[in-house]
């Protein structure tokens, strides 16, 4: 998919062993603290549990919501690259509470044993692989929906011309989505990497692309919150959210 136009390394990058270990490396402590416990969690104040490095989220059966269902689509990725999954991850989640959770979530439980098929060395390259793929096809709807297709390949090739670049494409999707789904907005307004693409002003390709990215990812953020229902008190994540955003400005 990252085919002609494209920088060598922008091509390369996610195949190299070492670049794609620093990206999951990141985004695992971004996600869980880099903790194998914070490979199955359910947070307060959430309908849903979260697994994997990348805090997918998995539905407990009957509950639908605007955040993307992202663990099935995962672990359907792992059977097609013939990865053998533990029948527990088929179907809904097991838990239909958090306290339900919690209450499983003692030595020996499911929850543990999740987390050492999360934390073997085969799931965590499957769930790296799977990062990045939802980055690069990510592109493509993006461009499918746009008025402004090249422009948007164009940022994002721009972006992704740097290391920690690469990363920040990478990490955003998984973070906070394509931005390509009508039902993840708030007042009509989404807060993906389509509209992060879409905030950024010119800049040149490389680490000042990487840097303005991480800006409007912050500006779209505070747009996220601005229009979030008052009850849902995102305020309190937007200290959190940029700084996470600020760490797509850095090295690797």
């Amino acid at each position: 998919m990252l085919a002609c136009c494209v920088p060598v390394w922008v091509q390369a990058a996610p195949d190299t062993g070492e670049v794609k270990a620093k990206i999951a490396w990141k985004i695992w402590q971004n996600e869980c603290a880099g903790t194998i416990r914070g490979l199955v969690s359910w947070n307060r104040g959430e309908a849903f549990p979260s697994l994997g490095i990348g805090h997918f989220i998995w539905f407990p059966a009957g509950v639908t919501e605007r955040f993307e269902e992202s663990f099935p689509a995962f672990i359907q990725f792992c059977r097609r690259k013939g990865i053998r999954v533990p029948e527990w991850f088929s179907g809904a989640a097991p838990w239909r509470t958090r306290k339900e959770f919690e209450t499983a979530d003692v030595r020996g439980g499911l929850p543990e044993r999740m987390r050492r098929w999360l934390s073997s060395p085969a799931a965590l390259q499957m769930q790296a692989d799977f990062i990045i793929a939802r980055s690069v096809a990510a592109l493509e709807r993006i461009k499918g929906q746009s008025r402004r297709p090249e422009e948007m390949a164009a940022r994002y090739y721009a972006v992704a011309s740097v290391p920690n670049g690469m990363y920040a494409l990478i990490d955003y999707v998984n973070f906070k989505g394509e931005g390509t789904n009508p039902a993840e907005q708030y007042r009509g307004i989404g807060w993906g990497l389509r509209q992060v693409l879409e905030e950024m002003r010119p800049v040149s390709p490389g680490q000042p692309a990487a840097v303005e990215f991480a800006e409007a990812a912050k500006r779209v953020l505070q747009h996220r919150v601005d229009n979030s229902p008052p009850g849902r008190g995102e305020a309190r994540w937007l200290a959190g959210w940029r700084n996470r955003c600020d760490s797509y400005k850095r090295n690797l």
